[in-house]
Order: C-alpha cells, then structure tokens, then sequence
C-alpha cells in the first residue's frame, strides 16, 4: 500500500511543487519515496514495503525507461499475468506486481485494468507518446483524485496532497451539500473542493496534449446462473478460499480485523492469521470483544482488543476529518480508526470484511421486498395516496414506511443507509441547492431499468455507500495509521460468484445472506455465522445525550460560520430534541456536525 501523487505543469519548479504533494500523504508510505521527472511531468511515490522488499521501489520502468509507473495497492493475479507477458517476449527485472503494470500497459495499452485482479489506482507515464494513463480498481478500493488548474494538471491518493501546489485554488464545491445530508457521505464524483474530482471506480483516465479522455471500463451487473443451492453454496465456498489465500500474498505478517458478525468471522476462520484486532466500548450492546475473543479462542490464534473511551473518542475526531479528507458521517469511521491504530504496533497488513453485505444482500431493507410483497400488491395509486397524507406526519418508522412504499422506488431509494430525507434536508439548510439524492442516483437507476427492486437496490448501494463511504474509510484510516487494509470479499471474481445468485439465495422472509451463511457455517467454529453484522458499533446515540459531548456539538452549531449552512435554530432544536429523548436524531445531528468539523479544519483553520 502507499501513496501516488504526479503533476503535468510548465512550472520550473517541479521539484519542489511533487515533494510537498509527497510530503503531504507520507503517512501512506513511510518507508521510502521516489520521483521522477521528465518534461513538463513529475511523478512521486511513497512506499509502504509489502512486496518484494528489497526490489520493489518506484517510480519503476521498463526496459529502455521510456514507460514508468506509479502505484498504489496490489495486483492478486500477478504471478499469472507475468508469465503471459514473459511468453509475450516481455523481459522482467524484478519480483514486483509493479512491474506487471509496466509491461501489461505495453501489451495492451489502456485495456490493461480489464486483466488485473485486485486493488489499484496508478499512473503510467510513456514518453515516447507522452500519455498519462491513471486507472482505478473495479469497485474502487484505493483512491484517487485529479484536477485542472491554470493549466496544471494534477493527481494523487488524497485531495490533500494538492493544498500546498501553487496552482490550486481552495474553493468550496457547495452546490453538494444536501446531497450529503441526504446520502451522510459524498455521493458524487464533485468533492467538497471545486474542481476536484475522484476517479470513479473501474474506470480510467488518458490524458495527452491537455485533453482528458475517461473510460468507464468496468460496469455491475447481475445475472441469475441456474444453480441449485447446494451448488451456489460450494460456489462461494471455493472463490473465497482462493481470494482469501490470494489476500494472504505478502512478504511481511498479514493481521485480520475481527468484529462479532459474520463476515471477518468468516475471513479469519479461513486465513487463520497469527493476530487479530477488535475494538469496543464499554456499553454492552456496543461491544463486540467477547464475541472476537471466543472466536479466536477457538481457532487458537491472538485476539488484541482495546476499548474506547468516550473522551479520546472526541478528542481524535478532528484528526480523523483532516485524514479523511471528506466529511462523512458514519461514527464506524473512527472505530475503524482506532482498530487500525492498534494493529499497526504488530502488523503493515490487515484483512477486513467489507463489501459483503452489499454483494450477498446483507441488509433487512433487501427483506422489506420479501416480507412485504402483500403491500406491493396495493395499486400504486392508491400506496402514492397514502404516501402523501403519511408525509404530512413528523417522521417515525411506521409513517416513513409508508412514505417510502408510496413511492417508486428510484423516488424513494438512494442507499440502505439514508439519512436526511430530502424535505427534512431542506429545512435544516440556510439556503436551496438544485442537487438531490434521487438527482444523483437516476443513472444508475437508469441502467438497471426492468431489473428486479433488490437487484436495483443492490446496484445503489454497491454504487454509492459501498464505493464513496465505506471503501473511502476504510483506505483513509489503515492508511493514517500506515497500514494496509485487504478486502478478499471485494474481489472480481467474488463478485461474480455473488452476482449470479438468485434472489433467494440472498434473501427470505427468514435471514439475510442467505447461501453466504451456509457457506461460512462450514469454517466458523461458533454461532457467529447466524448473527447480524455490527460493523464495528459506536454509542454516539447514548454519548450524545451526555453534556461533555453535547455542549461540544453545541458550540460547533453556535460558531459563526455555521449560518452559512444551516438555520441554526433548527439544528439547535434537532440536538435538543435528541438530548431530550423526544427524537432519534443522533444521525442528523453528527451528520452536521462531521460536516462543520470537516470544513473547520480545511476552510477555517487552514
């Protein structure tokens, strides 16, 4: 794992603009860095040694040097597709999976990601035609943004790499903000900084002469396979043994995250490594240590937990907004933070679990299709009907429902994880914004028109939660620690397992990951494969209510820049009524405080 960043510029001083972008992200590579220089283009690396320890430095090049490289994750395929490119005549000077990004761009040009397995963003620089090639990985597991400014053309692992260029211009991208109350993360490829954008996942970037050529390369889709369960079962049993034994490749220690549900139960019961990491809290229902420790205990290998307080809980929370480099409001962030802090005194590598809800349909919203196939069968004029009069209520769970249900689902459906409906949205704001959750989810909508409602929520969540929150979390916070984060269920070939199942092998009136369970009931030696995923729970609800963190959030909500977001008296109002216990705001209310604590940081202090 490390960081990438790389300019094309007519500036002089090259040298010096590439190594303050470099400095800028050396937490994701603290174990080397390197540059290069060529015309009006600079590239840096920082590495993080996981592979081929003693050759494996970048930048890297080929042959002759006319073609060089920067990269960042790791090819899982490599062994295979360096011995195609070897019987293709290509000659290697190392042991690197770097080495086959070089040589594969030379066989196959810009169709070199559509042979790679694995987690990637890169640059390929080639001076004899003077392209610049960045590329993403299929669901975007490592990141990367670009921008153009007075000419300059810049990209990087992080947005913040780009604050100390003289070219860059520090501008608020607003017209984004309710999507985010609505989403609680950035839904789009526009970031909070204007003109800055992310590479979207599976796709790839040409940039030559000043003109920039994207290309969407890789695209979901799900088709049913005719299987029988038992058959899908075996199917999913075989291609996780292989990507997790694949995930494993490594020439230093691989640790795991352990939480109490299913999914890092199920990768640890495979890869059995040394040295596992949990982290709780010390309110029961948030806390999942026991369960990690039998587990571990079972398999006799080393649980390390720690619990976390609630005071250095606040006290890290702004240094894990500059790290994230954008607001997002899910507490599991910081969980995440802290677990990857632990596990970086032992380890430079990790497996964790994420990816498989959202894969094998993981979440109850899924069920809702199944258990409440009666209410569907109402004409929909008459459950349009009903919508409106409930959306003329307060929001509760039942009124939401039918709100919901009243509704076309690309009317109503933007993520498992919702948060601000868009009315509610609007009230707390200062001011309108033309930008709304359905606004950004109608193309993906639209290319899955006449797709079943759970294959299309699938496609949502895949697209949005999984890709621009939960993947960007999960890079930002093994990386602040300088770890690197594996995800064996986010694997193309466990995606083509999970997108041939049938409905029902996903979801019944009964359970969630459904053929899933069955599968990881054969390794899990505990009752871990029946129990629903917590993800690493936060008890913001109950801390919320407590004055230390109240009056904090309080005092954000009275800063003076805060008006020229939100009506304060409204968000004021939405805080009271959580303390009170009159209303669960607690998502609303950290939603806008994440926010202003983001922007604080980046716009007020600098």
């Amino acid at each position: 794992m490390c960081g990438i960043a790389g300019i094309v510029t007519k500036r002089e001083n090259k040298k010096e603009i590439i190594e303050a972008m470099s400095k800028r992200i050396e937490h994701r590579g603290p174990d080397g860095e390197g540059y290069f220089f060529d015309g009006d283009v600079a590239l840096a690396h920082r590495r993080l040694s996981i592979i081929d320890l003693s050759t494996g430095n970048q930048p890297m090049f080929n042959e002759d040097d006319t073609v060089v490289t920067v990269f960042n994750g790791e090819i899982y395929n490599y062994v295979e597709l360096r011995d195609e490119l070897v019987k293709a005549g290509h000659k290697f000077k190392t042991k690197s999976d770097t080495e086959v990004l070089i040589h594969g761009f030379e066989e196959w040009h810009t169709d070199l990601p559509k042979h790679l397995r694995g987690m990637f963003a890169f640059a390929i620089y080639d001076k004899k035609s003077n392209e610049l090639f960045l590329a993403r990985d299929n669901f975007g597991i490592k990141p990367l943004y670009y921008t153009v400014m007075d000419g300059t053309f810049m990209f990087a692992s992080e947005i913040k790499a780009f604050l100390d260029t003289p070219d860059f211009k520090k501008e608020l991208n607003e017209d984004i903000l309710q999507a985010y109350l609505e989403f609680s993360f950035v839904p789009t490829n526009e970031t909070f900084f204007k003109g800055v954008y992310r590479l979207d996942a599976g796709s790839s970037l040409l940039y030559k002469d000043g003109d920039i050529k994207i290309d969407k390369y890789f695209k979901l889709d799900f088709k049913d396979k005719e299987q029988t369960f038992d058959e899908a079962v075996e199917s999913i049993s075989e291609v996780m043994k292989d990507s997790v034994s694949r995930h494993l490749l490594s020439d230093v220690e691989v640790g795991s995250f352990l939480s109490s549900g299913i999914d890092s139960s199920y990768i640890v019961s495979l890869a059995k490594p040394a040295k596992t990491y949990t982290v709780g809290y010390d309110i029961d229902k948030y806390d999942e240590i026991s369960y990690a420790k039998d587990l571990t205990e079972k398999l006799g290998i080393n649980n390390t937990s720690k619990v976390i307080k609630m005071d250095e809980y606040m006290e890290e929370f702004p240094h894990i907004m500059y790290y994230l480099d954008e607001p997002t409001s899910d507490p599991a962030a910081i969980s995440l933070y802290f677990v990857a802090k632990l596990a970086s005194q032992d380890v430079k590598v990790v497996l964790s679990g994420e990816g498989a809800d959202e894969f094998f349909g993981g979440y109850n919203y899924y069920r809702e299709e199944v258990d409440m196939k009666f209410y569907n069968k109402i004409p929909y004029f008459i459950r349009h009907f009903i919508g409106k009069i409930a959306a003329l209520f307060p929001e509760g769970r039942g009124f939401n429902f039918l709100v919901r249900r009243g509704e076309k689902l690309e009317n109503s459906y933007i993520g498992v994880n919702r948060n601000f409906s868009e009315k509610m949205a609007r009230k707390v704001l200062s001011k309108e914004y033309n930008l709304r959750g359905v606004d950004v989810t109608r193309d993906t909508y639209d290319e899955f028109k006449g797709y079943s409602n759970i294959h299309k929520m699938q496609a949502i969540d895949i697209n949005y939660w999984l890709m621009k929150d939960i993947l960007l979390k999960a890079d930002r916070m093994t990386m602040a620690s300088s770890l690197e984060g594996r995800v064996p269920f986010i694997d193309k070939e466990v995606f083509k397992v999970a997108s041939g199942l049938s409905i029902d092998y996903k979801v019944t009136k009964e359970n969630t990951k459904v053929a899933l369970r069955e599968a990881a009931k054969e390794v899990i030696p505990t009752e871990a494969y029946k129990k629903k995923k917590l993800g690493f729970p936060v008890p913001i609800r109950e801390w919320m209510k407590t004055t230390e963190v109240s009056d904090e959030i309080r005092k954000m909500f009275n800063k003076e820049f805060t008006s020229k977001f939100f009506k304060v008296d409204v968000i004021n109002e939405l805080l009271d009524e959580h303390i009170s216990g009159k209303k669960d705001n607690y998502r609303k209310v950290w939603t806008i405080y994440s926010f202003l604590t983001w922007y604080e940081i980046f716009f007020v202090n600098n």
